[in-house]
């Protein structure tokens, strides 16, 4: 349709439905309108179970006033400018990337005043900044121009996909290089989903839109949206601490289980199990992220994900946890654990750490692993959000990126050999 991410074909616009003069028509007549988007508007507005809130709306005689206020004189919500009587713009119209940054800023305000609730699918843009960093630095000098995909198996809302976007970008232009990415995200809550993919769609991104897959029979440990998929990129902060025995009855219970990212052939065992318990899934985000590693390019892939400390110690040997420490130490593919300050995140205050892995080791790194405590390396924020008091400035994101570089043993980094970790 004209070259759009999105259309509607009903034969009703916004301004049409304000004349309307009973609640009854205005609502048979919205509905019309709703039913008249494209696909994937469609998509998102089941997800978010908006067609229920129809029926309120219009009881509560709030429908009609719900219309006007997206038909405000004051604002200008369309790409079109408003002009004045004089040939004058009175309100410019807003482009794609306008329209995504005041999504955006709904998002966030929503989200702080929500936080506690909202921290679980909504990372702070220091830490995603951080993340994003950790893993296109190193190998900045040798990104080409060309296409790179870019993942996020949790994806919440899509803001770690769209700052690691705009991060690669950056970098990429600073090197004069031309690249273009494609954005993949799963994301199992029905309404975080609808949001991520509204955002992408606002902000004139149809494509990445399509290749977000979310809802409850979307969960990423039991429903792979990409099996055959391979990425370049890949960073995630994966719900910690949360119980997964549903999917794990979904895939055949402990003993049926035959997902070939979770049950692999390793130091000589045909069926080396990664399951971990059915109390924290995880590190299985982790090995679903390793197992769509990239082994045939150059730059092969490289990962930042967040976890809690329990994926540092739980399990005893020969248990899922231990068995995935193991197969990734024994594959040589982690680079750095960074401790990350105490209370950075909305939802939670306890320690976090974020993992940094790749299977393209440079030669210095190869059969070693860098610890940084970066946790004293933060700004307190004059007021709290939700659990979060503090947030990484740009001066010590830079200064954790120049620690993780530099690759020396300091008072804030140990680098430890491999057989160190067992």
């Amino acid at each position: 349709a004209a070259g759009q991410a999105f259309y509607n074909t009903s034969k009703f616009t916004l301004r049409d439905l304000r004349s309307r003069a009973s609640q009854q028509q205005l609502k048979a007549d919205f509905e019309a309108y709703l039913d008249g988007f494209s696909p994937n508007v469609q998509d998102i507005l089941d997800n978010f179970e908006f067609r229920n809130q129809v029926p309120r709306l219009s009881k509560a005689d709030v429908l009609g006033k719900l219309v006007e206020k997206f038909l405000d004189p004051s604002i200008n919500l369309s790409p079109y400018p408003v002009m004045n009587g004089n040939d004058s713009v009175k309100h410019p119209g807003l482009d794609n990337h306008g329209m995504g940054t005041i999504f955006e800023e709904l998002l966030r305000r929503f989200n702080e005043e929500n936080n506690e609730e909202a921290g679980e699918h909504w990372t702070p843009r220091d830490a995603v900044k951080l993340m994003a960093r950790l893993i296109f630095l190193p190998v900045a000098d040798r990104i080409e121009s060309g296409t790179y995909l870019l993942y996020d198996g949790a994806c919440g809302t899509g803001g770690m996909l769209t700052v690691a976007e705009e991060e690669l970008k950056r970098l990429a232009e600073e090197h004069d290089k031309q690249v273009a990415t494609h954005l993949y995200g799963q994301e199992i809550n029905a309404e975080t989903y609808a949001i991520a993919k509204a955002d992408f769609l606002l902000k004139g991104e149809g494509d990445a839109a399509d290749n977000l897959i979310g809802g409850p029979e979307y969960s990423t440990l039991a429903n792979d949206a990409f099996p055959a998929r391979e990425f370049d990129f890949m960073l995630s902060n994966p719900p910690y601490g949360k119980s997964w025995k549903s999917d794990l009855e979904r895939m055949g219970g402990k003993d049926g289980i035959k997902d070939p990212r979770f049950v692999i052939e390793h130091a000589g065992d045909p069926e080396y199990s990664l399951l971990t318990r059915s109390s924290d899934g995880q590190m299985l985000f982790l090995v679903n992220m390793l197992s769509k590693m990239k082994h045939d390019t150059r730059l092969g892939s490289r990962i930042a994900e967040v976890h809690n400390g329990s994926s540092l110690f739980t399990g005893d040997a020969g248990q899922g946890e231990s068995n995935i420490r193991r197969w990734i130490i024994e594959n040589d593919w982690l680079e750095a654990i960074v401790a990350l300050p105490l209370n950075m995140f909305y939802n939670t205050g306890i320690a976090t750490y974020v993992w940094v892995l790749t299977n393209r080791k440079p030669e210095h790194r190869q059969g070693k692993v860098q610890l940084i405590d970066a946790t004293q390396w933060y700004v307190p924020l004059r007021k709290n959000l939700g659990k979060k008091n503090c947030e990484l400035s740009d001066e010590d994101i830079q200064k954790i990126c120049d620690t993780f570089l530099a690759f020396e043993e300091s008072e804030q980094s140990k680098i430890f050999p491999n057989a160190a970790f067992g």
